[in-house]
This record gives structure tokens, sequence and C-alpha cells, in this order.
């Protein structure tokens, strides 16, 4: 038995785990970091253009609607290029001279892109509540704004809790082309890893387990939750 423990210690992929667990750990936590702040300014970001696209007027409208086509028609890789090494460069020109780290970058690359998604689960989650709701509160007297925060906005969030998980995990997987720009999330650890060590195959094998680890165990979460959602509206 022993033996048998032996061998399997060394094997390649048993090797790298141990040596570089620590940094694999961190990376994952870097990535979980980047993706609980993305989602965190994306939420408020989409709560302001999707207001701005179920408004009465047409300027507010119109520009929700340019936001949330512009950020969704640019890759994100693009938009991480952009305001790591465009932004800078646009403020040099001013004769400002401005770094921005990568987790700053990646953090305002993030949140725009899936703001732009999250504008369009919440627009989609107030529209799914009948307008009786909010003709009954404003006829009780509320204002616009405490009628839809205090009676549309809580039903809208069960109906979009499915979705705003999905899109965490969407994002999550999204941090991964952030290492273009050096953030030091589980793909960016993962590309040194196989580099020292020449051994991509048993590296990215670590990487993508822990990535699927994460992924799946969210994924059972939306699922729960979502069956719950359906029993309680039932």
């Amino acid at each position: 038995m022993s033996g048998c423990l032996e061998n399997i210690a060394n094997w390649p992929i048993c090797q790298i785990a141990s040596k570089y667990w620590s940094f694999l750990v961190q990376s994952l936590g870097n990535t979980m970091l980047l993706t609980v702040l993305a989602l965190v300014f994306a939420t408020l970001i989409g709560l302001v253009f999707a207001m701005c696209n179920i408004s009465k007027s047409r300027t507010l409208r119109f520009v929700g609607n340019c936001y949330v086509d512009a950020v969704r028609g640019v890759p994100l890789i693009v938009l991480a290029f952009f305001i790591y090494f465009g932004i800078p460069q646009a403020f040099k020109m001013m004769g400002i001279a401005i770094k921005l780290p990568a987790l700053q970058a990646g953090t305002i690359a993030l949140s725009m892109n899936c703001g732009a998604y999250m504008a369009e689960i919440i627009r989609a989650g107030i529209e799914s509540i009948d307008r009786g709701q909010m003709e009954a509160a404003r006829s009780l007297g509320l204002s616009y704004a405490r009628s839809m925060y205090r009676v549309v906005l809580p039903q809208a969030f069960r109906v979009m809790i499915p979705s705003i998980i999905n899109q965490f995990i969407i994002t999550l997987k999204d941090t991964s082309i952030l290492s273009v720009i050096g953030f030091p999330e589980l793909t960016n650890t993962g590309r040194s890893i196989a580099g020292n060590t020449f051994k991509s195959l048993e590296t990215w094998a670590i990487v993508g387990v822990m990535y699927l680890i994460v992924i799946v165990t969210l994924s059972k979460i939306a699922k729960v939750i979502e069956e719950r959602m359906k029993r309680g509206r039932v």
C-alpha cells in the first residue's frame, strides 16, 4: 500500500500540485476576488442602465441602449487592453502620468462588460413583474422610486437570482482573459507554472479541475436556488 502511494506521489501531476499548491490556491482566491468585485460593481452599473432602459424618457433609453450595445459589441480582451494601456496613454498625452494596477484595470473591464449583461437581466426581471404591482404602490401614495425599491425590485430579484448566479459563473470564466494584462489569476499562474516546469499537460489539467470544481459547485447552487424559487412561487 505504501509503495502504491509512493508511486502516485511520484506522478508529475502530483509533484506539480504539491509544489505549487499554495500559488494555485492564492491565484484562485485572486480569481474569486476579482469576480466578486466585478459582479458587485456590475450590479450597480446594470441597475442604473436598466432603469434607463425602462424609463419613459427617450434620452435615457437611448443612453442605456447605447451603453449595452457598445459594451456587448466589444470583446472583453479589447476592453481590457483599452483600459490598461489606452487610458494611461490618454492621460499621458494630457501631461498626467498614471498607471492602473492590473486589479483595478481588470475590475473596471469586467464590471463594464458584466454590467451590460446585468442591465438586461435586471430589465427583464423588472418587466416580468405585473404592472399592477407598481400601479397599486403608486395608488397608496408611494413615489415611483420608493415603489420600485419597496415593491417591484424585491419581487424581481427573486426572478433574477438564477440568472445572476449564471452571470457570476460567466464572469468567473472571463477572468482568464485578464491574464493578458498580467493579473495573477488562476490562468496566468498556470501559464507561469507550465513555463517553469515544461509540463503543460499536467499543469493545465490541474487548472482545469480547479475551475471545474468551482463552476460545477456554483451551477449546482444555481439549480437549487431556482428550484426553491419555483416552489416559493407555487
